[in-house]
């Protein structure tokens, strides 16, 4: 099995030692996305929806620089600060995936980097 590191400029980058995807095989496995935009390094909302957004964008475009797109998620852990964004955070999801494309997991997390309200990570399986 091949084992590869994904890069893009249309997704953060990394601020340690781990990349933004690991291509193994035909699964793609992303690093845990905040929501920073990419050409400015921070948050560009404040709001559950907004961050949610980017975070999802982000996935997007690291799926897409390994030959994917969102219709090739598998799966999705999402990391909450407050299970009180639940229903924000799944109306915002439904923007990116169909009601049954993806198998998931939801928690609230103590505290997430730079006080993020969401955190993602997502598992994609290429054609």
């Amino acid at each position: 099995m091949t084992k590869s590191a994904v890069y893009t400029e249309e997704a953060p980058t990394p601020i340690g030692t781990y990349s933004q995807a690991i291509v193994a095989g035909n699964l793609v496995f992303t690093a845990g996305q905040l929501p920073i935009d990419p050409k400015t390094g921070s948050f560009g909302e404040a709001s559950i929806e907004g961050q949610t957004r980017q975070v999802l964008k982000n996935i997007r475009a690291i799926v897409a620089k390994a030959g994917g797109g969102m219709e090739d998620v598998v799966k999705v852990t999402v990391y909450l600060q407050d299970l009180n964004d639940l229903q924000a955070m799944n109306k915002v999801y439904g923007e990116f995936f169909a009601p049954t494309s993806t198998a998931r997991m939801v928690f609230q997390a103590a505290r997430l980097p730079r006080d993020a309200k969401v955190v993602m990570d997502a598992v994609a399986c290429l054609k």
